[in-house]
């Protein structure tokens, strides 16, 4: 075996994510979580692939696509968005090798910060990315709900907040700053103009406090508030707006740190079905302030 690692290509793209899809779900199904992951467009990688072409790379053998992985920058901050190798290839340090690829090491002392989000019963992959010195900082939560039996909880929606647009882009970046410690200007430039999405801007007293997004499936996040005590009531009006919309579900990833929206979440009825954990190389951003949208986009 000729293992080949390189740069992936656009027309690559839909193959790594029937590889990324088949990966997860036989990891899942191992654990008794069943299958969760489906194939949807590799829209979001294409945009990266454009961005950062040196943050997407394959590992094949003569033809055979065996791993691939995926990282973004914004700022300080690089993202590991997808790590994964084929079933039956994971003992061929395929995953190291990529890895090193998409993360590479920094020097002892500089402020880059390497973070990525797995799956917390993945202990595999976990000690992987520890040798890396990537380290497991707090648990996430996917959280779900049916839409008609959070109706019979919440309140009459109000009305709907304010929708975001380009022009609000500054004020985006000085809220991502304040909460993460670091601008996302291109993913709210991406965000915005997919159709599926919705994004709004959150106030509290006429003072705009924060954002959030919401997908025609029923998913809320990312969703940031500059005050951790604006959570609470955040996610509330997100859950409530989540109701005019046609999906069955309602969900979001919830972090274990924010209690104040974990302690929202399960009050209206929402359970969790998949448990995560967010893995970094330093402390980063305040996570009772955050909702992530996947594990993805972080």
């Amino acid at each position: 075996m000729t293992i080949v690692y390189r740069p992936a290509r656009a027309e690559e793209l839909t193959r790594a994510q029937e590889l990324v899809v088949g990966s997860i779900n036989d990891l899942s199904q191992r654990h008794g979580f069943g299958a969760v992951a489906t194939l949807h467009p590799p829209l979001f990688q294409a945009f990266s692939l454009q961005d950062d072409p040196g943050g997407l790379f394959v590992a094949e053998d003569d033809g055979q696509m065996l791993g691939y992985a995926f990282a973004w920058a914004c700022g300080e901050l690089r993202f590991l968005a997808e790590l994964f190798v084929a079933p039956g290839q994971q003992r061929n340090g395929i995953g190291n090798e990529l890895l090193q690829r998409a993360m590479p090491p920094t020097r002892k002392g500089s402020a880059i910060v390497h973070a990525l989000i797995t799956f917390a019963f993945n202990t595999a992959a976990q000690g992987l990315y520890v040798r890396h010195g990537i380290y497991p900082k707090l648990p996430l939560y996917f959280v779900t709900v049916p839409r008609e039996a959070l109706r019979a909880r919440l309140p009459t929606p109000q009305q709907m907040p304010p929708l975001l647009s380009l022009a609000d882009l500054p004020k985006l970046a000085e809220i991502d700053a304040k909460v993460l410690g670091f601008s996302r200007a291109k993913h709210h430039r991406y965000l915005l103009g997919d159709p599926t999405m919705k994004g709004v801007l959150l106030r509290a007293g006429g003072e705009r406090i924060g954002y959030a997004y919401l997908s025609s499936d029923g998913h809320i996040g990312p969703l940031a508030v500059t005050k951790p005590q604006a959570m609470s009531a955040a996610l509330q009006a997100m859950l409530a707006m989540a109701l005019d919309g046609d999906a069955s579900n309602i969900s979001a990833f919830v972090p274990g740190g924010g209690d104040a929206a974990l302690g929202v979440a399960l009050a209206q009825g929402m359970r969790i079905t998949l448990p995560m954990m967010l893995m970094a190389s330093r402390d980063f951003g305040d996570w009772r302030s955050y909702l992530p949208r996947n594990p993805l986009m972080m």
